[in-house]
C-alpha cells in the first residue's frame, strides 16, 4: 500500500494470539491485547483464555487515527483475573511498528511476530483496514492511563516476579514481596481488590518456597485460602483461586508429607476439574501429570482408611480417574481395599460386592495384573464364605491360577500368590471333600514357607496357613503326625504375632481347634484347658460387631463340648450351647457359616438332650429364610436351598422336636416356615393388601410399587450371563429388598398390621381348616407323626408308631415300581401290589388319622379334608388309602379314604388361605382348552387321544363360560401363556415333564417351546381359578428338597390358579378321557338349573368321577389325579 495514510483511520481487527506463553510461568486467568490509541489512552481486547496448546482467539477490533501517535504500540499481557483487575497484568511481549509496515499487507489477515519469550516467539494474526469514518469500536475496552498507586505497585511486583523467574535472583524475588505486600497493606479485607493482592502475594511467596528462597509455606497457603474464600463459586475467578490453593498444598505435602494437604488437594480438585473446560491451558496443567495425577498418585499411597470419611475420600479420587485415565485400576484398587476393610470390621454384604466390582473393572482394564487378579479373587472367596455361591469360589480358583503364572519361580511376589491360591483349595476341599485339593494346598505352602524364612515379614502368615491346611488334612484322613506338625506350627505363627497384630485372633482359635481335636484322641485335659483360655483371648481381641468373633464363638462351643464329652459335665454343655447361640446369632458375619452353626446345634442339642434344640431349629429356619431372600432370582433361591441339601429334614425335624416338647401349635408353625420356602419369599411379594389400602393408603401405594419393582428385579436376574453384571443386579436387588424391607417394617407399626408379612401364627393358619381339617403329616427322622388342624378347637396329634421314616422311604420305592409294572398290564388285570401297597397306607398311616376325624373330631362323612404331606410322605399317593377288605359283618366292603372324606392337598396351609383369599375376586368366567397332541421331534410320543379330549371337553364346557380351544400349531409356549393370563379357567392335555434335579425347568410340551414352571411363576393371574392338568407328572416335587413343593400344579396355583387337579406319574391319554370326561359332567351338572361355575366344587366332582369309572379305567390311573387347592 503507498506511502502514508493521512487523513485516514484504520480498522485493525485483533484476530488470535499463539506461543503465548507466560515469562513467570504462573498460570493466567486469560491473555488480553493492549494497543495505545493515543497518549492517554489504550484500547484493551477482551480477555481470551489461554487454550492448551498456548493459543489464543480474540476477533476484537479497534480504530485507530494515524494522526494520534506516530507508530502503533501492541503489548500482549496475562492477566490473573478475569472480573475486576489489578493493574495491567503481566507484559508478555511488546512490539512497534509503523503505520506503513501495519498497512503493507492489504486486507488480508498477517501474523505479527514478538521478540522470544523463553525461547519461542510469541505472534499474533490481525488484519488491517482503511476506512473513511472512525465507527463505533466493536467489542472495544477504551481506558485511560490512571497514575493509580497500587495498581503501579502491583504491575512492578509482576515485573520484578518475572526477573525472578527467569533470573534466579533472590533480589528480584525480595522485591517482587516488598510490592506485593504494600498493595496487600492498602487493599484490607473490605478492599474489592483483596483477594488480588492477596494472590500476588502468595504466588510471590510459593515459588521462592519451592526454589528454597523462602520458608513460610504454612502462612502462603493460608493467604491461598483467604483468596479462596473470597471468590466463591460461581465467580469468574473461583476456578484458579481453586487451582492455586491445589499448587501450594501440594507443594507443602511434597516437603512435609502431611497426608491432611493431599487430600484436600483431591477434593480441591474434584471440584475444580468440572469447572475448567476441555481444551483450555487451565484443564491442561490441572489434569496433567504434576497437576491432578501427582495428587491422585500421592493419595494412592496413603494408609488404609475404612471410616465412611477415608471411603469417600476413595470416592472422590476414583471419579479424578475417568475411564481411560491410566491410574484409574490403582484408584479402584484402594477404594475396593478400603470397602473391604470395612465388611472385615462390619460385615456388610454390601461392601464386599462393591469391592468386588470395583476390583473387576480392575481386572478388566489391567488383565495382566497379578495384584488385580489375586485381590478380586480374594474377595470372590470372602463372599463364597458368607453367601455360599459355588461359582465365587470356581472363579476364585481360576484367577490365583492366573496370576500364579504370571509370578514363576524366582518372581519377588510368589509367595503372596502360592499363599492365596492354597487358601482357596482349603475352601474347596472343605466343600467338595477332593483330597487332591488339600494335597495341592498343603505343597502350595510349604513353597511359599521356604521363600519366607526367619525374619520374613509375613512367614507368620505362612505358618498359620500351612498348619491349618494339616489339621484340615487330619480331619478327614486321622493321621496324626499332621495334627501334631499343625500344633507345632500354630505354636511358632502365635509366637510372631504380638498382641496387637490384626491376625492374632486367627491363630488362636486355630490353635485351640487343633488342640481340641489331640485332646480328644489323648484326653489330655491341659490340651483342652489351653484350648478354651486361646479361644477366650480370641474373642477379647475383637471389638464386638467384628465378623470373626463368629467364628471364635464357634471354636469355644467346640472346646467345650470336647470336654463335655469326656468329662460329661452339665455345665460344660450348657456353655457348649451359649457359643453355639452366639456364633449362629452374630448377626455381621454371613448368613452360609451361620446356618451350618445352627445345623449343628440343632443336631448336637437332639443327640445331647438339650432343652435349646427348638430353639436351634427356629434359628436355623430364620437365618435360612433371611439368606434366600438375598437371591434376586426363583433358580438361584433354589441353588441356594439345595447347598445346605444335608438339612433338608430339619423342618420336620423342629417339627417333631416340638411335638416331643407337647406344642403343637409351634409344631405347626415350624413346619410352614420350612415348607415351600421359596414360594413363601415370592408371596410376600404378591400378597393382597385391600386392608392396608383402606387404613394406610399412601403407604400401601409405596408398597405396592416397591413389591412390583422387586418382583421385576428378580425376574430380570434370571437372563443375566456376565458375572459383572450379575454382581450389579445382586447389589441392586439388595437394595431394592431393604427399601421394601424398610417400608414393610413401617407398616408393621400400624396398629393392626404387626403381623404383616411374617411367618404366619399358629392362630393365623387354624384359617386354613375353615372349611374342613388339614391334616399335615411330618415324616422326621425321630418320630412319624400327624398333626390335624381342626375346624376349631385345638390341633391334635395322632402318633404313627407303625411306620417309621426308613419304612415310608421303602414304600415310596416299592409304589413306584408296582406304578411302572402296573403300566406295562392289561387294563382288566389285578393290580395286586398297588392294592397291597394302598392297604398298608390305610392300616400305617391313615386309619389312626380317620379314627381321630370320625371319633374325636365327629366329622361327617363326605366332608372335605387337605392332606399336608413333608417329605417322604410326598411321593406316597396318600389319598388312595383303602383296606380292600370285607367288613366283619359281611355286608359289604370296608369304605376306602375317598368313600369316607372328599380329599385334597395344599403344598402349605398358606396357600391354601391365600388361594381362599383371593377368591373374594371373582369375575365373569372364560374356558380356555390347550392341547398338543404333536409335539414334534425328540419331543415325545404323539398323544392321539388329545384333539378327541378336546372336543370332549368344548361340548361338557357351558357355552356361557366363553369357550375356547388352542391346539395343534397355536399350541405354542406363547400361545399358552397368552391363554393363562386371559382366561380363569383351563384344561391342558399334553406332554408334562418334571425335572426332579432342577425343578423350575419342569414343563409342558408345546409345539415350538417348552412352557415351564419359571415362565408360569413369572405370571401373576390373579382372576385365574381352575385349571386341569391332564399330562404327566405335573404334581410331583423336587428330589433335592422335597419339603420345597416345586411341581407345575403348585406352580399354577402360586400364580393364582384357586383350584388345580395335577397328576403324580404317567397318564395314559386313552384312559384319561374317561376320567376327564365324567370330571367335567359332575362338575358342570347342575349349571341347567341355574348353578353356576364353581371351581371349589373341583375336588368332589374328581372324587365322583374316580368311583364312577371305576370298571373303565384302571386303578393307577384313577389315582393318579389329584386335586390341590380350595
Amino acid at each position: 500500500m503507498p506511502g502514508t495514510s493521512e487523513s485516514r483511520y484504520i480498522r485493525l481487527e485483533v484476530i488470535s494470539g499463539k506461543n503465548l506463553q507466560v515469562p513467570s510461568c504462573r498460570i493466567p486467568a486469560g491473555i488480553y491485547i493492549s494497543i495505545n490509541v493515543d497518549s492517554r489512552r489504550r484500547w484493551k481486547s477482551a480477555i481470551s483464555a489461554l487454550s492448551s496448546d498456548k493459543s489464543a482467539v480474540w476477533g476484537n477490533t479497534v480504530i485507530l487515527s494515524s494522526h494520534s501517535l506516530p507508530a502503533l504500540s501492541v503489548e500482549i499481557r496475562a492477566s490473573y483475573e478475569l472480573g475486576r483487575m489489578l493493574g495491567g497484568g503481566e507484559v508478555i511481549a511488546g512490539l512497534q511498528l509503523l503505520w506503513d509496515e501495519l498497512l503493507d499487507h492489504g486486507n488480508e489477515p498477517f501474523d505479527l511476530s514478538f521478540p522470544p519469550v523463553r525461547g519461542v516467539h510469541p505472534s499474533l494474526k490481525l488484519e488491517a483496514t482503511i476506512v473513511h469514518a472512525c465507527d463505533d469500536q466493536d467489542d472495544a475496552l477504551i481506558d485511560s492511563f490512571v497514575d493509580c498507586e497500587i495498581a503501579r505497585d502491583t504491575d512492578a511486583g509482576h515485573a520484578q516476579f518475572a526477573a525472578y523467574v527467569t533470573s534466579k535472583t533472590v533480589s528480584h524475588l525480595n522485591d517482587a514481596v516488598e510490592h506485593f505486600q504494600l498493595v496487600l497493606d492498602r487493599c484490607p479485607v473490605s478492599h474489592p481488590d483483596h483477594a488480588t493482592a492477596l494472590t500476588n502475594l502468595a504466588w510471590a511467596r510459593l515459588l521462592g518456597y519451592i526454589r528454597n528462597d523462602l520458608e513460610d509455606i504454612d502462612a502462603t497457603t493460608s493467604l491461598f485460602c483467604d483468596a479462596l474464600a473470597l471468590r466463591p463459586q460461581p465467580l469468574p475467578d473461583h476456578p484458579l483461586s481453586l487451582y492455586n490453593l491445589t499448587e501450594a498444598l501440594t507443594w507443602r505435602h511434597n516437603k512435609k508429607r502431611t497426608a491432611a494437604d493431599i487430600r484436600e488437594a483431591a477434593q480441591l480438585y474434584h471440584e475444580l476439574l468440572p469447572l475448567c473446560p476441555e481444551g483450555t491451558y487451565l484443564r491442561t496443567i490441572a489434569a496433567g501429570k504434576n497437576g491432578v495425577d501427582y495428587v491422585i498418585g500421592e493419595c494412592n499411597k496413603l494408609p488404609l482408611d475404612a471410616s465412611p470419611e477415608g471411603i469417600q475420600f476413595r470416592r472422590v479420587v476414583l471419579e479424578l480417574c475417568p475411564l481411560g485415565h491410566q491410574l484409574r485400576p490403582r484408584a479402584l484398587m484402594e477404594l475396593a481395599q478400603a470397602v473391604k476393610a470395612r465388611f472385615d470390621q462390619h460385615g456388610s454384604i454390601n461392601d464386599l460386592d462393591t469391592s468386588i466390582q470395583l476390583r473387576r473393572e480392575a481386572v478388566s482394564l489391567c488383565p495382566e495384573g497379578h495384584a488385580y487378579l489375586n485381590n478380586l479373587a480374594e474377595s470372590l472367596a470372602l463372599r463364597f464364605n458368607h453367601q455360599g455361591k459355588p461359582n465365587d469360589l470356581d472363579e476364585a480358583i481360576s484367577l490365583h491360577e492366573g496370576a500364579l503364572r504370571l509370578r514363576p519361580v524366582g518372581h519377588q511376589y510368589r509367595d503372596f500368590t502360592l499363599d492365596n491360591l492354597g487358601g482357596v483349595l482349603v475352601r474347596r476341599f472343605n466343600k467338595c471333600g477332593d483330597i487332591d485339593d488339600i494335597t495341592q494346598a498343603i505343597s502350595l505352602y510349604r513353597e511359599a514357607l521356604t521363600l519366607r524364612p526367619p525374619g520374613h515379614p509375613r512367614r507368620d502368615t505362612t505358618l498359620n496357613n500351612l498348619s491349618l491346611a494339616l489339621d484340615t488334612r487330619y480331619v478327614k484322613s486321622h493321621v496324626r503326625e499332621d495334627l501334631n506338625e499343625a500344633i507345632d506350627l500354630y505354636r511358632e505363627s502365635l509366637q510372631l504375632r504380638r498382641l496387637d497384630h490384626p491376625e492374632r485372633h486367627k491363630t488362636l482359635r486355630n490353635l485351640s481347634a487343633a488342640l481340641c481335636s489331640r485332646f480328644m484322641q489323648t484326653q489330655k485335659n491341659e490340651d483342652v484347658e489351653e484350648a478354651i483360655v486361646l479361644c477366650q483371648q480370641s474373642l477379647k481381641a475383637l471389638h464386638s460387631l467384628h465378623p470373626a468373633k463368629h467364628y471364635s464363638y464357634f471354636r469355644l462351643q467346640e472346646a467345650y463340648m470336647s470336654r463335655y464329652c469326656v468329662q460329661h459335665k452339665p455345665a460344660d454343655l450348657a456353655l457348649a450351647m451359649d457359643n453355639f447361640r452366639f456364633a449362629s446369632r452374630h448377626s455381621t458375619h454371613g448368613f452360609p457359616s451361620r446356618i451350618i452353626v445352627a445345623y449343628n446345634w440343632a443336631i448336637a442339642a437332639e443327640r445331647h438332650g438339650h432343652g435349646s434344640a427348638l430353639e436351634a431349629y427356629s434359628t436355623f429356619l430364620e437365618l435360612l429364610d433371611a439368606h434366600l431372600a438375598t437371591r434376586s432370582s426363583a433358580t438361584s433361591r433354589r441353588e441356594a436351598a439345595a447347598a445346605f441339601h444335608y438339612a433338608r429334614s430339619l423342618p420336620v425335624d423342629a417339627a417333631s422336636c416340638a411335638i416331643r416338647h407337647d406344642n403343637l401349635p409351634r409344631a405347626v408353625e415350624l413346619v410352614e416356615q420350612g415348607r415351600g420356602q421359596q414360594w413363601s419369599l415370592a408371596s410376600r411379594l404378591r400378597t393382597p393388601v385391600e386392608e392396608l389400602q383402606t387404613a394406610k393408603p399412601t403407604l400401601a401405594c409405596n408398597y405396592l410399587e416397591l413389591s412390583k419393582r422387586v418382583s421385576d428385579a428378580a425376574q430380570s436376574s434370571a437372563t443375566i450371563t456376565d458375572r459383572a453384571a450379575a454382581d450389579q443386579e445382586a447389589t441392586e436387588y439388595r437394595i431394592l429388598t431393604r427399601q421394601w424391607e424398610a417400608t414393610v417394617a413401617e407398616i408393621r407399626d400400624v396398629p393392626a398390621f404387626s403381623r404383616f408379612l411374617l411367618p404366619p401364627s399358629y392362630e393365623d393358619l387354624r384359617a386354613a381348616a375353615r372349611q374342613g381339617p388339614v391334616i399335615i403329616l411330618i415324616a422326621s427322622q425321630y418320630s412319624c407323626s400327624a398333626i390335624i388342624v381342626p375346624t376349631s378347637g385345638d390341633p391334635h396329634h395322632v402318633p404313627l408308631p407303625s411306620i417309621g421314616l426308613v419304612d415310608l422311604n421303602i414304600l415310596k420305592d416299592r409304589f413306584a415300581r408296582a406304578i411302572r409294572e402296573a403300566s406295562r398290564m392289561n387294563p382288566g388285570e389285578s393290580r395286586t401290589d398297588l392294592i397291597v401297597l394302598s392297604r398298608i397306607i390305610w392300616d400305617q398311616i391313615m386309619l389312626p388319622i380317620v379314627n381321630v376325624l370320625e371319633h374325636v373330631l365327629k366329622l361327617k362323612r363326605r366332608s372335605r379334608i387337605w392332606l399336608c404331606p413333608t417329605a417322604a410322605f410326598t411321593s406316597i399317593p396318600l389319598h388312595a388309602a383303602h383296606p380292600f377288605q370285607t367288613k366283619a359283618d359281611r355286608s359289604g366292603k370296608e369304605p376306602c379314604l375317598e368313600d369316607l372324606y372328599i380329599c385334597s392337598y395344599t403344598p402349605t396351609l398358606s396357600a391354601l388361605i391365600r388361594s381362599r383369599q383371593l377368591m373374594k375376586k371373582r369375575v365373569s368366567p372364560s374356558f380356555v382348552a390347550i392341547g398338543q397332541g404333536q409335539p414334534g421331534a425328540g419331543k415325545g410320543k404323539a398323544l392321539l387321544a388329545v384333539d378327541g379330549e378336546l372336543e370332549l371337553v368344548h361340548k361338557l364346557v357351558p357355552a356361557t363360560a366363553n369357550r375356547t380351544t388352542i391346539s395343534g400349531d397355536e399350541a405354542t409356549r406363547a400361545g399358552a401363556l397368552s391363554a393363562l393370563q386371559e382366561n380363569t379357567w383351563v384344561h391342558l392335555a399334553c406332554h408334562g415333564k418334571q425335572d426332579p434335579k432342577q425343578p423350575y425347568n419342569s414343563h409342558f410340551v408345546m409345539r415350538d417351546e417348552r412352557l415351564t414352571l419359571l415362565d408360569i411363576m413369572e405370571r401373576h393371574l390373579p382372576q385365574a381359578e381352575f385349571a386341569f392338568l391332564s399330562a404327566c407328572h405335573t404334581a410331583v416335587g423336587d428330589e433335592e428338597t422335597p419339603d420345597e413343593v416345586i411341581h407345575l400344579a403348585a406352580g399354577l396355583q402360586f400364580s393364582g390358579f384357586k383350584s388345580v387337579i395335577g397328576t403324580l406319574w404317567e397318564v395314559d391319554d386313552s384312559v384319561a378321557k374317561h376320567v376327564v370326561e365324567a370330571f367335567y359332567k359332575y362338575m358342570f351338572g347342575d349349571l341347567k338349573d341355574g348353578g353356576v361355575m364353581d371351581c371349589t366344587k373341583a375336588a368332589w366332582a374328581l372324587n365322583c368321577a374316580t368311583h364312577s369309572v371305576k370298571t373303565k379305567v384302571p386303578l393307577e390311573q384313577r389315582m393318579v389325579f389329584v386335586h390341590i387347592g380350595v
